[in-house]
C-alpha cells in the first residue's frame, strides 16, 4: 500500500508496480495526485495497460472490465516505454498518450515519439528518435501551466542519430 497518501503529497512516485499496489496507485492518481508515476514491466505501451488490468485482477478486487478501463484511462495520460537494445543499453523507444477508449472498449493509444533502430554499430544499437506528428491532447494543459512544447518538437521529422 501507498502509506504516503496520509501525508497529502502533490506527487506520488512508486518505484515499481508489480501486484496489488496497482489498485492503490490508480486510486491515488484518480484523486488529485497529477504528475504521479510508476514503472510497469511490459513489452510495449499497450501491453503496460493490459498488465495494469491483470495486477488489479490479481489483487482480488472484482471490477467489470469497462469500469476498470475507464478508471485506468482517467488515471494515466502518458506512457514512456524503455527497451534494452543491442549492446545492453536501455533507451526510450516510445512515448505514447492514452487518449481514451475505442468503440469496442479497448484503449486508444497514440504514439507521440518513436525510436527506430536502424542497425548495430560496434555492438551498440543505433537509430533515430522522431516525432510521429501527433500533437498530444495534454499539450494544451502544459501550455496553460507555462510549459509550452516547441512546435518543431512535434513536427514529423527524419530524425537524428541516437546512439
Amino acid at each position: 500500500p501507498i502509506y504516503a497518501l496520509r501525508m497529502r503529497p502533490d506527487r506520488i512516485i512508486l518505484g515499481e508496480c508489480r501486484g496489488a499496489e496497482a489498485v492503490d496507485m490508480l486510486q491515488a492518481m484518480n484523486t488529485g495526485h497529477e504528475g504521479s508515476l510508476t514503472t510497469v514491466h511490459a513489452n510495449d505501451t499497450k501491453d503496460a495497460l493490459a498488465r495494469l488490468e491483470l495486477m488489479v485482477g490479481l489483487s482480488g478486487m472484482e471490477v467489470p472490465t469497462p469500469i476498470l478501463r475507464g478508471y485506468i484511462g482517467s488515471a494515466i495520460h502518458l506512457i514512456v516505454h524503455v527497451s534494452r537494445l543491442a549492446g545492453g543499453a536501455r533507451k526510450v523507444t516510445r512515448i505514447s498518450e492514452l487518449v481514451g477508449r475505442g468503440k469496442r472498449g479497448g484503449y486508444v493509444v497514440r504514439d507521440v515519439f518513436q525510436f527506430e533502430q536502424t542497425g548495430v554499430v560496434d555492438g551498440q544499437a543505433v537509430g533515430v528518435f522522431r516525432s510521429t506528428g501527433y500533437v498530444p491532447r495534454f499539450a494544451k494543459r502544459l501550455a496553460a501551466a507555462g510549459h509550452r512544447l516547441p512546435e518543431h518538437l512535434l513536427t514529423p521529422q527524419i530524425g537524428r542519430a541516437h546512439v
